[in-house]
């Protein structure tokens, strides 16, 4: 099972979620010792991809005195397919499943698609906050996530100075996580090919070379530094910088290279394998503009890594009120990416290996956009609802021109796109 791509959901469905599951930012002001529900659901499905149901809760108490309690769960669900990093071709192609008991095929002309990419997550966090002093706050959190071969646990705090009578507010943050990923099947050595399983006389055997190594792990060390600034009555603004460190096993274990001979056909399959660290830094700005009852949300976000990924990320919202009680929000999301220094589409038969090599696309060239609608409203019992509809389309790299035989025909660098639907609740 694609685990590995659902601990972020990945590519697009990381994009989408991390943007449309941030519930309602107008939410309800919970007296002292009450409870703040906010619930959400997401839906999102790609074009013969992964279709994504993943519903949302969060609990929040105010003690007084600035303290409160957080409480949230997360539900994935995931089905459908997706690219296993293998070329298209113009003959049918035959792939072993992750379990190695089992195989599928792809048609001619047809991006090679895994369709065992399903699971569920569960996710558990809880942050606590309190003041220290008149000028100090601190929040310290845990969170921890399960699949069925993926397992998380975390820790996260921080602390933040008040300046200028409340004004400004510098904060310093730190987050330390431990994933753990033991693949159905196993984890596969550097580079080793793919054995074609079309029949299981040898499973056996084969379930015994690829449980070798059972299971790898990773940390990641993330550290973030950020001002916000109260510019006047209409104006507020943040800019954070971003440090992040992640070591261990960073390859996805169900993903693979097309060795390809001269005519463009391959002749072997091999897993990928990526650098066991990865460093990256991001630099980050946002402002909001009450423009009459209207808001203006713009935020731009710039990354850099050294695996040789840079990107950019421009976004903006427009809330316009429709009365006291109803808003319409419009939402453009712009994003555009580098490749990795060891991104290969294929590798050619009879070349030295490189010393690390995906063919994951999520980690190629690329622009991503989204366009999308919301409309919130408060009801007569002081609950709020909102309804989001989003767009997202996705695009790679033109086919290159220095590509051999039959593959100048195939389309390497498939557009994805994905319908995207949010319904939240507050109360």
């Amino acid at each position: 099972m694609q685990l590995k791509n659902q601990k972020k959901i990945g590519g697009a469905l990381r994009v989408a979620t991390s943007t449309l599951l941030a519930l309602n930012s107008s939410v309800t002001i919970a007296d002292e010792g009450d409870w703040e529900i906010d619930s959400a659901i997401l839906y999102y499905s790609e074009t013969d991809r992964v279709t994504a149901i993943e519903p949302v809760i969060t609990a929040k108490r105010d003690f007084g005195e600035e303290k409160a309690l957080n409480l949230k769960l997360v539900i994935d669900v995931l089905t459908g397919a997706s690219a296993n990093g293998a070329t298209p071709s113009d003959q049918v192609q035959t792939f072993t499943r992750p379990s190695g008991e089992d195989s599928y095929t792809t048609s001619a002309g047809e991006t090679p698609l895994d369709d065992t990419f399903k699971d569920t997550r569960v996710a558990l966090s809880t942050q606590w906050d309190q003041p220290l002093g008149r000028d100090y706050k601190i929040s310290l959190g845990a969170n921890g996530s399960k699949e069925y071969d993926y397992f998380s646990l975390g820790i996260n705090g921080s602390l933040s100075r008040y300046f200028n009578n409340r004004n400004t507010t510098l904060t310093a943050g730190l987050s330390f996580a431990n994933d753990t990923i033991e693949p159905e099947g196993g984890v596969a050595q550097k580079f080793s090919s793919m054995v074609i399983n079309t029949e299981h006389e040898n499973d056996d055997e084969q379930e015994n070379d690829d449980e070798q190594e059972n299971d790898e792990s990773k940390t990641t060390t993330d550290f973030l530094l950020g001002v916000t600034q109260i510019i006047n009555r209409r104006t507020i603004t943040q800019f954070n910088y971003s440090f992040s460190n992640s070591s261990g096993y960073l390859s996805d274990p169900f993903k693979i290279l097309s060795v390809v001979g001269s005519d463009g056909r391959a002749q072997d399959y091999v897993y990928e394998y990526r650098p066991d660290s990865r460093t990256k830094h991001a630099l980050y700005s946002q402002m909001k503009y009450h423009l009459n009852k209207d808001i203006v949300d713009l935020s731009y976000r710039y990354m850099w890594d050294d695996w040789g990924i840079s990107s950019h990320t421009f976004n903006m919202r427009y809330r316009w009120m429709l009365g006291n009680k109803h808003y319409l929000e419009p939402h453009v999301r712009y994003y555009m990416q580098s490749e990795a220094d060891f991104y290969h589409r294929f590798l050619r038969s009879g070349e030295d290996l490189p010393a690390e090599a995906s063919a994951d696309y999520r980690l190629g060239e690329l622009n991503g956009i989204t366009l999308g609608l919301k409309y919130g409203m408060t009801l007569a019992n002081g609950h709020k609802m909102s309804i989001r509809f989003e767009y997202y389309l996705q695009t790679g790299d033109a086919n290159a021109s220095n590509v051999p035989g039959i593959l100048k025909n195939q389309d390497l660098f498939p557009d994805l796109d994905a319908m995207i639907f949010q319904l939240s609740y507050s109360f």
